[in-house]
């Protein structure tokens, strides 16, 4: 064992749209994998708030949160996250009110301030939504303030939400959310499987600055990473084809649903050696059993973290299903 600390892991999901798969079909396999992962131990099961995207589905996250929650019964179920600046502070209360108490005590709030999606996008959701993202520490303050049993002589109130127990996750990609999150004693989660350049300087600034609060007495980190486990590195290799052709697509603009993996090719690996898109994929962890323990162990030990979120952009069900399996049993092999 690394540490003497046994290492949560959990479940960062997208609702990813596969190429000729429907989005029925995708919402189905959401609910599979939140089942499997519930099986297998993971810790929490988040989806992610984007838009106009036309390869992910989680767009109406509190709608496919409540549907993934009916569908479970113990795992945790949260945003990672609702992008905070998209809404406003009252609708979350009363959202996350609502799902606190229809499923009590299995409610995450993760919340972010960017916006999901593309400028042009985020203007259509919410015009003024710049002014929101100045106000983030505030509206943070707004929604905690609206779950508090004492709202009752104010004349804005989110009723569902008085009392309900549901902990808020500061959202972050760089170091502005660290500063947030460590004054108001919140927990924190570093989007390092998209973003890694920031992560340890976050991570850093967190636990230096974090505030003992009514919520949390000491801090809690959560960080990410991609991981697509096989069997073998060369069929890992083969289905991490899918992811990199998307990530492609997300750094150039042109963006598609998720294809079907193909054999790794002279042209994809140069595409992966790209300077760029290896920042971006730093902790990308693609192989067998024992390279993606050499690389989580790495991870965990080089970040001090409490808790690992995984992400799998995987196009069959069966190899996602396998993937997560396999490294459900590789943190237990870790924590033991």
């Amino acid at each position: 064992m690394l540490q003497n600390k046994k290492i949560s892991y959990s479940v960062l999901d997208l609702a990813v749209v596969g190429q000729d798969i429907p989005h029925t079909k995708v919402f189905k396999n959401t609910v599979e994998l939140a089942q499997k992962a519930e099986e297998l131990g993971y810790t929490r099961f988040w989806l992610a708030e984007h838009h106009n995207m036309v390869s992910i589905a989680s767009s109406a996250t509190t709608v496919l949160m409540s549907h993934v929650a009916a569908k479970t019964k113990n795992i945790r179920i949260g945003s990672g996250g609702i992008m905070l600046p998209n809404h406003s502070p009252l609708i979350v209360a009363e959202q996350f009110g609502t799902l606190g108490s229809l499923y009590s005590g299995r409610i995450d709030m993760g919340l972010g301030r960017a916006p999901g999606t593309d400028q042009v996008t985020a203007h259509a959701i919410r015009s003024d939504r710049m002014n929101s993202v100045y106000k983030f520490p505030h509206e943070i303050d707004e929604i905690q303030k609206y779950f508090k049993n004492e709202r009752t002589t104010t004349k804005v109130r989110a009723t569902v939400a008085e009392g309900v127990d549901v902990p808020m996750y500061i959202l972050g990609s760089s170091t502005d959310s660290a500063h947030v999150a460590a004054e108001k004693g919140l927990p924190y989660v570093f989007a390092s499987h998209f973003a890694p350049a920031q992560l340890f300087q976050a991570m850093e600034i967190y636990y230096r600055e974090f505030q003992p609060s009514e919520y949390f007495d000491k801090p809690y980190s959560i960080a990410g990473i991609n991981v697509i486990a096989a069997d073998t590195n060369e069929e890992a290799e083969k289905i991490s084809t899918s992811s990199l052709k998307m990530m492609v697509g997300v750094m150039t603009g042109n963006l598609d649903y998720l294809q079907k993996p193909q054999e790794m090719t002279a042209e994809l690996q140069a595409v992966r050696e790209n300077p760029s898109l290896k920042r971006m994929l730093q902790y990308a962890f693609v192989g067998d059993r024992e390279t993606i323990k050499q690389n989580t162990q790495d991870f965990i030990k080089k970040t001090g973290v409490d808790e690992i979120i995984v992400a799998s952009h995987i196009y069959h069900q069966e190899d996602r299903l396998k993937s997560f399996s396999i490294f459900s049993d590789i943190m237990k092999e870790i924590n033991s």
